[in-house]
């Protein structure tokens, strides 16, 4: 990253400015692709700057690039910059959120102050309620409430409140109503008009809610911690795990902001209930396997976080040491490269681990996991002919109904992975000619076989399926019979 080192006369002057940038130029590179605040300081160590960013690493890199053409007052910001510190955000809403808290705390030089109050949207908490509620306002009056901002972003701030309301459920309505109304039972108020909550329960989430928005996160996810660990040695288990829930959203909620049109939570909500699953499947892995009559087989993973591809984690195996050529022996070498590799580097293992196949696959995946230590994670296998779903857990296949976000969300991992496996092997394949076993099959000529290979991914998965099976996917019935009757006899 090329950086700028301002004006300077001469070699020394040259040097000595070099000198005092080169903290600022490790700090940057150590800035993380993530949104969140950060912080320009002096050599007097105050404050002079507070922006947000999307990307740290991106948004703070470019004050510093030479090709950035910049005004008077932004060439003196730069120039006074002598460190950088950062605030971690979950999402570029809550960055916004933090970000206003710290211009009020800190009241930095160089941020454009918003005088005028009425241009901009609050957010106000009425304190002096008997139950207090949140609401987004565009005058500050003196009522005894608390109010944060002003926020130039008015989307950003409509969606950390949507975000707000499921984490800390307040009441919305402007007259409190005599019954519970929807926002209730979506479990985004905790229903005082019928004493669902006590005051004092009320009053500890608006404690937290202050929290939140003054930017102690980390504080407030370890205050949640204990009280769950005390509602739990209570026996409350009901308090400990909406506790629970919470804790959850404020640690995944960088994956429900405005980058994606569908949010996935109540997907991976409803994935970890119907699977009994320990934890909220945020970091899902997927993995495939594609070959031609054993000849180039490769292994695919894909990578989703919190419902959306991470297609820079993605990872591409060609088969190397599997003792035979079947979709068992291959899965488990890809599966223990995999982790092997992740454990040997430190990196971060996901919630759930979900293969393409049925009850055989499963078994001996569990048992590669258990063999270099990952046992615990859960796993999953899903067969493509009826989308029944095996787990370690039950002696029977899961079976999700067809309109389940469960389902959509599984099947969608899934078809990654098989494209993903498919287009390598496509690539393998250009690159050397080959003829399949399926290609000595009498009516199998190079379209049938790309449909077959295409749609099912191996052969060892194709001399699995029933005459029926085949005309599932398109091969006319006579067709259908003689491949299958090819592989029943070449057992």
């Amino acid at each position: 990253m090329s950086i700028s080192y301002g004006n300077y006369c001469g070699t020394d002057g040259k040097r000595k400015m070099k000198d005092k940038r080169k903290k600022i130029v490790m700090k940057v590179k150590e800035l993380p692709h993530t949104p969140g605040v950060y912080k320009f300081l002096n050599k007097q160590k105050e404050i002079i700057y507070i922006g947000k960013a999307i990307d740290l690493k991106k948004r703070v890199g470019s004050y510093f690039q030479r090709s950035r053409v910049r005004d008077n007052r932004l060439e003196r910001l730069v120039s006074e910059v002598k460190d950088v510190e950062f605030v971690s955000a979950s999402s570029e809403a809550e960055a916004l959120i933090y970000e206003a808290g710290l211009i009020k705390d800190h009241s930095p030089k160089y941020n454009i102050e918003l005088k005028d109050d009425k241009s901009y949207p609050f957010l106000k908490l009425m304190i002096k309620e008997k139950y207090p509620r949140i609401m987004i306002t565009r005058r500050r009056i003196n009522d005894g409430s608390i109010y944060y901002g002003p926020y130039v972003n008015t989307k950003l701030l409509r969606e950390a409140v949507s975000f707000m309301k499921k984490v800390f459920p307040l009441r919305t309505c402007g007259k409190m109503k005599k019954k519970v109304c929807l926002e209730y039972h979506l479990g985004q108020c905790t229903g005082p008009c019928e004493e669902k909550t006590s005051e004092k329960e009320y009053a500890l989430v608006v404690k937290h809610l202050k929290k939140f928005l003054e930017g102690k996160k980390d504080d407030l996810i370890r205050d949640l911690q204990n009280k769950m660990k005390t509602a739990s040695k209570k026996r409350a288990y009901e308090k400990a795990i909406f506790i629970k829930k919470q804790i959850e959203a404020l640690t995944v909620v960088q994956q429900f902001h405005n980058r994606s049109r569908h949010p996935m939570y109540g997907e991976l909500d409803e994935l970890k209930n119907t699977l009994d699953l320990p934890d909220l499947p945020v970091d899902i892995e997927c993995f495939d396997i594609s070959n031609i009559s054993g000849s180039q087989p490769v292994g695919s993973m894909v990578k989703f976080v919190a419902g959306q591809p991470s297609r820079a984690s993605y990872r591409k195996f060609k088969i190397k040491k599997a003792a035979t050529r079947d979709d068992y022996s291959m899965m488990c070498e890809v599966v223990r490269r995999r982790y092997s590799k992740l454990i040997s580097e430190g990196g971060s293992l996901p919630d759930f681990i979900l293969i393409d196949g049925g009850r055989g696959h499963l078994a001996v995946v569990s048992r590669e996991l258990k063999n270099i230590g990952l046992g615990t994670i859960p796993v999953a296998s899903i067969a493509k002919e009826y989308n029944h779903l095996y787990t370690t857990s039950r002696s029977q296949p899961i079976r999700l109904s067809p309109g389940s976000r469960s389902l959509f969300l599984i099947q969608r991992i899934r078809d990654e992975a098989h494209r993903f496996a498919i287009t390598f092997h496509r690539k393998l394949r250009r690159g050397k000619k080959f003829v399949t076993t399926l290609r000595e099959i009498n009516g199998i000529g190079p379209v049938k076989e790309r449909l077959l290979l295409e749609k099912i991914g191996s052969i060892d998965k194709i001399s699995k399926l029933s005459v029926e099976d085949l005309i599932r996917i398109g091969i006319n019935k006579k067709t259908a019979g003689v491949v299958a009757g090819y592989f029943k006899n070449s057992v």
